[in-house]
C-alpha cells in the first residue's frame, strides 16, 4: 500500500496573492490620493483652519469604528462578499464626499470621509486574506506581497490628485474625489476573481478558541500591537501635517504631491523583499529598523525645512512604516488560532485605526498651535515604547530557548 505525500504548491497560490494585490493597488491609490488632498480640502472648507485636518481624522474615526464590525461579517459571509460590501460603502462615500464639495459643505464633506474610513477598514483585511490563501512559512511573503500593491499607489494616487484637482474648476478638488468611485469599482471586480479557501474557521485540531484577554496577555501579541500601532500611527501623524508644513514653508501644491508620491514609494517598494527580509532575519530585528528608521525622520525633519529634508525624511518614513506594520502584522498571525482569527485580528485593527485616528486629530492642532519641529518631538516616545517592546519578546525568547 502506496502512501501520497502532499506538496505544497506556493507557485498556484501566488496567484491569488497577487489579484488581491492588484485590488490593494486600487484601494491604496485611493488611500494615496485621499492622503494628498483631504487637509488641503478641509483647509478649502473650513472656517477654522484648525479644523483642517478634521476630516481626515475623522476618516480614521471611521476606519477604527468599522474595523471589528468589518472583520465579524467577514467571518460571517466570507472574505469575497464582505470586500464586496466594504467597497461598495466606498463608492456612495466617495460620491458623497464629491457633492460635499459641490455644495461647499464642510461637514458633508466630512460625512464622506467617515465613510471612505469605513471601506479603509474592509481594505485592511487583504492582507489577512492573503495568509489564508497560501500555508504558514510563506505568510511574510503573501502579506509583503499585497502591501507591495501599494507601489502602484505611489504613483496613481497623488497622480490623479494632481491631474483632477481642478477638473470641475472653479471647484477645487471635487474631481480627484470623484476620480475614487472609479477606482473602487476596479477593486470590486478584481476580488470577485479572487479564489478564497475556507481557512478553517471552525478547525478546533490546534485547540477551542480562548478568551481574548487570555490571547490579549501573550507578549507576541502585545509586541505585534504596538508595532502596527505606533508604526502605523506615528506614519499618519507626520504625513497629515506634512502637506500644511510645507505650504507654510513657502512650498507650492505640486512640490507637496511629489513628497507625498515618494513618502508612499517608501511605504510600499519594500514589500517586494521585506517578507524575505523577515523570513531571513527574524521579525523583531525588521520591526526594530522599521523603528530606527522612525526616528531618522525626526532627526532630518528637526535638520532643516529644505525641500530634500522632507523628501529624505519621508521616504524614511515611508519605510519605517513598511517595516513596522508588515511585521507586526507577521507577529500577529503567530498568536492566534483558526478559530479565533476574526476576533484577533478584528482587536488589532481597532488599536491600530484608533492610534491613527488619534494622531491625525492631534496633528493639525500641533502643526498650528507649535509648529513643524513640535509634530515631529512628539513621536519619539512612541517610537521608543515599540522599541522597548521588541527587546522585551527577544529576551523573553532567548530564556525559553535557553530552558528547553
Amino acid at each position: 500500500m502506496s502512501t501520497q505525500t502532499y506538496t505544497y504548491n506556493w507557485n498556484a497560490d501566488r496567484w491569488q496573492v497577487f489579484l488581491l494585490a492588484g485590488c490593494q493597488a486600487m484601494m491604496m491609490s485611493g488611500s494615496s490620493l485621499i492622503m494628498t488632498l483631504t487637509a488641503l480640502t478641509g483647509t478649502y472648507l473650513a472656517k477654522d483652519p484648525a479644523m483642517a485636518t478634521l476630516p481626515l481624522a475623522i476618516q480614521f474615526v471611521g476606519m477604527m469604528c468599522a474595523t471589528i464590525p468589518a472583520s465579524l461579517l467577514m467571518g460571517k459571509i466570507g472574505r469575497k462578499a464582505g470586500f464586496f460590501v466594504g467597497f461598495c460603502i466606498g463608492v456612495s462615500a466617495a460620491l458623497l464626499a464629491t457633492w460635499g464639495i459641490f455644495e461647499n459643505s464642510y461637514w458633508i464633506f466630512t460625512a464622506g470621509s467617515f465613510g471612505l474610513g469605513i471601506t479603509n477598514a474592509f481594505s485592511q483585511y487583504l492582507r489577512f486574506a492573503a495568509t489564508e490563501v497560501v500555508d504558514a512559512p510563506h505568510r511574510p511573503q503573501a502579506i509583503s506581497y499585497v502591501m507591495a500593491g501599494g507601489i502602484i499607489a505611489a504613483f496613481l494616487g497623488p497622480w490623479l490628485a494632481a491631474q483632477t484637482r481642478d477638473y470641475f474648476e472653479p471647484i477645487l478638488f471635487a474631481g480627484g474625489f470623484a476620480s475614487l468611485v472609479g477606482l473602487y469599482l476596479l477593486a470590486i471586480s478584481i476580488v470577485l476573481f479572487v479564489k478564497f479557501r475556507d481557512p478553517g474557521a471552525h478547525d478546533e485540531s490546534h485547540g477551542p478558541a480562548r478568551a481574548l484577554k487570555e490571547i490579549a496577555r501573550q507578549p507576541a501579541f502585545i509586541t505585534a500591537v504596538l508595532s502596527g500601532a505606533i508604526g502605523y500611527g506615528v506614519m499618519s501623524f507626520v504625513m497629515t501635517a506634512t502637506p500644511l508644513a510645507m505650504v507654510a514653508c513657502g512650498f507650492e501644491f505640486d512640490d507637496a504631491a511629489f513628497v507625498i508620491q515618494w513618502h508612499v514609494v517608501g511605504m510600499f517598494l519594500p514589500s517586494f523583499f521585506t517578507g524575505k527580509l523577515i523570513s531571513r532575519f527574524g521579525v523583531l530585528n525588521i520591526i526594530s529598523i522599521g523603528a530606527i528608521l522612525n526616528l531618522a525622520c525626526m532627526v532630518l525633519a528637526l535638520s532643516g525645512i529644505d525641500l530634500m529634508n522632507f523628501w529624505f525624511g519621508l521616504v524614511a518614513l515611508g519605510i519605517g512604516w513598511n517595516f513596522m506594520f508588515v511585521g507586526g502584522s507577521s507577529l500577529l498571525t503567530q498568536c492566534y488560532r483558526p478559530t479565533e482569527r476574526a476576533k484577533v485580528q478584528a482587536m488589532n485593527d481597532f488599536i491600530v485605526f484608533g492610534t491613527v485616528a488619534l494622531g491625525s486629530f492631534s496633528s493639525g492642532a500641533i502643526q498650528n498651535a507649535w509648529g513643524w519641529d513640535w509634530v515631529n518631538i512628539s513621536i519619539a516616545a512612541p517610537i521608543l515604547i515599540s522599541l522597548i517592546a521588541v527587546i522585551w519578546l527577544g529576551l523573553l525568547r532567548k530564556r525559553e530557548t535557553a530552558t528547553v
